[in-house]
């Protein structure tokens, strides 16, 4: 059958990698793509905040599945588009989406629901922040409700710091658009983890829990990026809190988004706090995560086309799904200058799809030039790697980047360093 694939970035490309592993799999489309997933499934120019080119593409292409890697077009409301269609789609709708799209309803609908999470205020102007961050001990973060690529969040050690970060998320100076609403946030303390779990409107099954390195410096020093690394183990929940997790976090927003008419299909990627109160979410997410997924799909053994249609169709409660034991992990070699301003178009030497080590070579931001592969991206590649144990696959990692750049590159030494000094 013909996949189709929605995105261009290292997540979309994990995500056709893993497609084409599947027996059931023939050919794989993917919109727009990147430099290398053109070297392993056929991609189109089609730009994903693009809802009406993306449409006709569908129609164009007639897959048998259309799968969404970003957010946008969830945002967008492209999956409600394609259901009009009599499209066969994995993601969830429009108003199911607004657990990622809209912070401020997350907030809301955690509270309606018992969903343990930080304190919180809505604010809608600077007058409104003032008055609220009376109430906040300090540190307080302070966030933009909307979509902001990972750039969103500013932890602010003084009322003063907050309000210049709220004025420059309402004039659009920090996320690149003005954003009406912004969340003030009760500053939580503790250990962070990705947990994701495949959900089908009636049922949230536990995939794996990774890690993520969200700041650009080593020591997590530095502005947010949207990742800078992540690593994948079988430790880092027990059994008993990834059941919790699941029972009491992942279920009962399945069982919420339900109640109140908008059944949740999908991926759920919540980020979680282990806090000294229990596990608080920061945030959903309504997609498979960047790069985190391209650390997963390494130690997922179920085939992933059947998580889709186990979604799709409802009954996902059946479904096995199997991790190797071990660990896995990706770097990623960033553009000079990113999360700032940085060039496009440079040369990339050294990179190979796959090698006798074991290191995938996912593309996040690459496209070719006169045959030659460039940067097109902050985030340009996701060096990743399986193995028995995190550091066997991180020395992997890191022992193949010494073999590729670019000019300008630059990547984090220290992934996943936490976990290997036993914290």
């Amino acid at each position: 059958m013909k996949i189709l694939v929605i995105g261009g970035g290292g997540r979309e490309h994990a995500l056709v990698w893993s497609l084409l592993k599947s027996p059931s799999v023939t050919e794989v489309v993917c919109a727009p793509g990147n430099g290398g997933i053109a070297a392993i499934a056929r991609t189109e120019p089609v730009s994903v905040n693009d809802l009406t080119a993306m449409i006709a593409l569908v129609e164009h292409e007639n897959p048998a599945l259309t799968v969404i890697g970003p957010e946008v077009p969830l945002a967008l409301g492209l999956v409600d588009a394609l259901q009009r269609r009599h499209h066969r789609v994995f993601g969830p709708t429009k108003d199911a989406a607004q657990l990622e799209s809209s912070k401020a309803f997350a907030k809301s609908f955690m509270q309606r629901h018992g969903i343990p999470t930080a304190a919180y205020a809505l604010c809608t102007t600077l007058d409104q922040v003032r008055e609220e961050l009376l109430r906040f001990s300090l540190p307080v973060v302070v966030k933009a409700s909307g979509l902001a690529a990972g750039k969103g969040v500013v932890i602010c050690h003084t009322r003063l710091e907050a309000e210049s970060a709220a004025g420059e998320i309402f004039s659009g100076v920090l996320t690149g658009a003005p954003d009406p609403e912004i969340v003030l946030e009760e500053f939580l303390t503790g250990e962070e983890v990705s947990f994701f779990a495949l959900c089908d409107g009636k049922h949230a099954l536990p995939i794996a829990t990774a890690q993520d390195h969200k700041r650009v410096g080593e020591g997590d020093t530095g502005p947010n990026t949207g990742g800078m690394g992540a690593y994948s183990t079988d430790g880092l929940l027990t059994p008993a809190m990834t059941h919790w997790v699941t029972r009491n976090i992942a279920q009962r927003t399945v069982d919420g988004m339900k109640s109140e008419g908008t059944p949740f299909k999908g991926i759920l990627f919540i980020g979680l706090m282990m806090s000294p109160r229990g596990p608080m979410v920061l945030e959903f997410n309504t997609r498979w995560g960047d790069p985190e997924t391209e650390a997963i799909v390494l130690r997922l053994e179920t085939d992933i086309l059947d998580l889709f249609n186990a979604s799709i169709d409802g009954n996902a409660q059946g479904l096995p799904i199997r991790l190797k034991p071990g660990a896995s992990a990706t770097v990623i070699a960033a553009s000079g200058g990113y999360p700032g301003k940085y060039a496009f178009g440079k040369p990339i030497s050294g990179v190979t799809s796959e090698a006798a080590d074991g290191v995938v070579i996912f593309h996040a931001g690459t496209a070719i030039k006169d045959n030659q592969l460039v940067t097109a991206g902050g985030r340009v590649l996701a060096v990743s790697a399986a193995a028995p144990d995190l550091a066997t696959a991180l020395d992997r990692i890191y022992t193949r980047l010494e073999t590729i750049s670019f000019e300008g590159m630059h990547y984090r030494r220290d992934i996943g360093y936490r976990a290997l000094r036993g914290e």
